[in-house]
């Protein structure tokens, strides 16, 4: 009974290293990483695009890093035994994009409507 429960623990652990991903995969997730990261400061510190063009670059460079980031240490993806962790990252960005976009919403529509831009102070006071 003993050898059934330690096959079955091997198998349950080496399943679970490949979910989590390996010392290879780790470290090629940090090279991309670095690499992403010194040509944003590369982008910044040369001066040598114009900065519509940079913001630009910096802007694809962080949806890189974003992405290498999730794939090699979130382990999102589309493989049967990263479902969950893609379900609940796609929930929690959807919350976090909805609780962000209605905040924005209401900072704004309370900024137009509460502080009047077109009116001067004399004829403000000539309302009360």
């Amino acid at each position: 009974m003993s050898s059934t429960k330690v096959t079955h623990s091997s198998s349950h652990d080496s399943g679970h290293d490949h979910a989590h991903g390996s010392l290879k995969r780790y470290m090629i997730g940090t090279i991309l990483s670095l690499v992403l990261t010194l040509a944003s400061f590369g982008v910044v510190m040369s001066h040598g695009v114009a900065p519509e063009a940079g913001l630009a670059a910096i802007v694809v460079l962080c949806v890189a890093q974003l992405v290498v980031q999730l794939v090699y240490f979130l382990h999102i993806g589309a493989a049967r035994s990263q479902r969950a962790n893609t379900g609940i990252f796609v929930c929690t960005a959807f919350l976090i994009a909805v609780i962000v976009g209605l905040s924005l919403w209401v900072m704004h529509n309370a900024n137009v409507n509460m502080m009047p831009t077109q009116m001067s102070i004399e004829r403000a006071m000539a309302h009360d």
